[in-house]
């Protein structure tokens, strides 16, 4: 009888992290399912088995995306909540943080993680199985000085992940974070494409770099798999010693 191959949607997937987590999945052998608010970027490696078009801030949309990723593959065992944005460049200090900008921050980073994950967990319950990884940051754990939001979000999803793990963990489904420190993605290329900006960040990092998004995938794909199975309720934080300091 031939094995059933795994399943995983991927949050976020057009390009960055999520793009990268998607291909190192697919190379693991998964089914995945790429969920992003626009197209995806060309492909370098291979395609995904499945597209969708969604905002994963939007109740409706959430809830047919997973309906179609349930269609097509009849469950899901992995779930990636990778979507993020940090906000605008107006996002910075509490007083200085307009309520859209609060918002929006809020509506992806927090709000669409929740949504995703409540999508994918009925289908995880019948099954007494899953896993539910969210790429926080290590701005969830230390607070980066001028993000106001972006920081508040993130310790949302790291909270969020906790308690998923003590709610769910009986019932085979467990939930574990990624935090990654400073990445070379779309997002981040305007500070870290100015050189004095990217030096002022790496200094801070006793590795002296920032990550590529292939090193993050590499570390949802470590979790993905079934090699740490008592892991459960983790924060782990993959940013070069930053928070050692």
């Amino acid at each position: 009888m031939t094995e059933r191959a795994r399943v995983a949607v991927v949050t976020g997937a057009a390009s960055g992290i999520g793009a990268a987590t998607t291909q190192q999945l697919l190379e693991d052998g998964f089914q995945v399912a790429a969920v992003d608010l626009g197209p995806p970027e060309s492909p370098v490696g291979h395609e995904p088995h499945l597209t969708v078009q969604a905002d994963v801030g939007d109740e409706d949309q959430v809830e047919a995306a997973f309906a179609s990723v349930h269609d097509a593959f009849g469950h899901v065992d992995v779930l990636v909540n990778n979507a993020g944005v940090t906000g605008s460049r107006q996002a910075t200090v509490c007083h200085e943080t307009s309520l859209s900008d609060w918002e929006h921050v809020m509506g992806v980073n927090v709000r669409g993680v929740f949504l995703c994950t409540r999508a994918a967990l009925p289908n995880m319950l019948r099954r007494k199985s899953g896993h539910i990884i969210t790429l926080a940051s290590i701005a969830g754990i230390v607070a980066f000085p001028g993000r106001c939001a972006y920081t508040t979000s993130k310790g949302a999803a790291l909270m969020f992940t906790k308690s998923l793990a003590v709610d769910y963990a009986g019932q085979g489904v467990r939930a574990n974070a990624v935090c990654p420190g400073m990445v070379a993605t779309p997002m981040t290329r305007w500070r870290l494409d100015v050189p004095e900006l990217r030096e002022a960040v790496e200094r801070n990092i006793p590795l002296g770099r920032v990550a590529t998004p292939e090193e993050v995938a590499d570390c949802v794909s470590v979790l993905a798999g079934d090699r740490l199975a008592y892991l459960n309720g983790h924060a782990l934080a993959l940013d070069g010693g930053w928070t050692a300091l």
